[in-house]
């Protein structure tokens, strides 16, 4: 009897304590969405490269700017940035000397910015382009990564003779162009007067790459298309040939006296000007010349809007300092208010 006795009470309490298990298993199931509960497994966040952070007003405000000489290149589109902005940092920080490097092979641009900087001749490098994945690939290789930080907003804008009377072109009708499936004016509400296609080489500068990409989809240029030097030569052609056409940078078409720029669209019904309108005749110009629309570019109802890059590589040395240092500088209030003074942008 007194065995029985003893018996009851412990199974009165192993049956409280698989109670009390079985409800504690219960609320765990039942919160493991919590942030504790999923805190092991994190979801990877994005790099925050927008303006979300708090500008630093001017160049002084900077903080960690190395003294040395420091080789930087690429992106031909980058030279009225270059020559704004410089000059006004070595008057800030001349200890922090900048020397712009040129190939000693091919021609300048991003695509060749970047393959020196992978190639240990540039600190840093200056690109009209993002990245692209043989690139970080290749630095992985030789043991850093590279970074790529939007300094301003900038857009393709397409240069014709002044004479010539179309509203302008959809992006399609641009590809086609430059695919050879339009080949005259008259296709696109012109004159009878055959097109006269130019453009860079794929391979010497970032906008050519940015324009196969994300104008031609991936198709090749047409047997037609004028391969041309430099932009300057380019817009030359255009000036002298009613029916040519090129694209370029928007600070490098728009200012120009000689061309005009031409308003692009998604669709023939939502054709938006490069230039802030109303269009300055060209007759007036130098005297007034037209100004970029960086509203359009900045909303992007322009259709074909693009970043501006530093590309620093990321080796925690020297070189890596210095590329930071110069995208800090640009990102200033001072900075992004030069950049815009050149005819870019401001991200920020």
């Amino acid at each position: 009897m007194s065995q029985k006795n003893e018996t009851l009470p412990l199974v009165l309490a192993l049956l409280m304590t698989v109670g009390i298990l079985g409800g504690g298993f219960w609320w765990f199931t039942r919160h493991s969405n919590s942030p504790i509960a999923n805190s092991q497994n994190p979801k990877p966040s994005k790099a925050n490269t927008s303006s979300n952070t708090t500008t630093t007003q001017t160049f002084a405000q900077v903080k960690d700017v190395p003294r040395g000489l420091y080789n930087y290149g690429g992106s031909t589109t980058w030279a009225p940035i270059r020559k704004e902005l410089d000059s006004a940092i070595q008057t800030v920080y001349p200890q922090f000397q900048l020397r712009y490097t040129q190939p000693t092979i091919s021609a300048p641009g991003s695509s060749t910015g970047i393959k020196m900087l992978l190639n240990g001749q540039l600190d840093f490098a200056q690109s009209s382009r993002a990245l692209k994945e043989p690139e970080y690939r290749k630095a992985q290789q030789k043991g850093f990564t590279l970074k790529e930080i939007p300094i301003a907003l900038d857009a393709i804008v397409v240069a014709v003779h002044p004479d010539l009377d179309i509203p302008g072109l959809t992006v399609t009708q641009l590809k086609e162009i430059y695919t050879g499936k339009i080949s005259n004016w008259n296709q696109v509400g012109g004159r009878n007067l055959p097109i006269l296609a130019y453009s860079r080489r794929l391979g010497e500068g970032g906008t050519i790459g940015f324009f196969a990409d994300n104008v031609l989809g991936g198709e090749t240029f047409s047997g037609n298309v004028r391969f041309i030097g430099t932009t300057t030569q380019a817009l030359r052609e255009v000036t002298n040939n009613p029916g040519g056409i090129y694209f370029a940078s928007a600070p490098e078409v728009v200012p120009q006296c000689g061309v005009k720029s031409l308003p692009l669209g998604r669709t023939a019904k939502e054709l938006v000007t490069p230039y802030d309108p109303p269009f300055v005749p060209l007759n007036e110009c130098p005297a007034r010349r037209n100004q970029v629309n960086g509203e359009a570019f900045q909303d992007g109802t322009y259709p074909i809007t693009r970043r501006l890059f530093v590309i620093v590589k990321q080796n925690e040395q020297e070189d890596e300092q210095a590329g930071e240092a110069y995208a800090k500088l640009l990102l200033t209030n001072q900075g992004q208010e030069l950049i815009r003074k050149t005819g870019f942008v401001r991200i920020r």
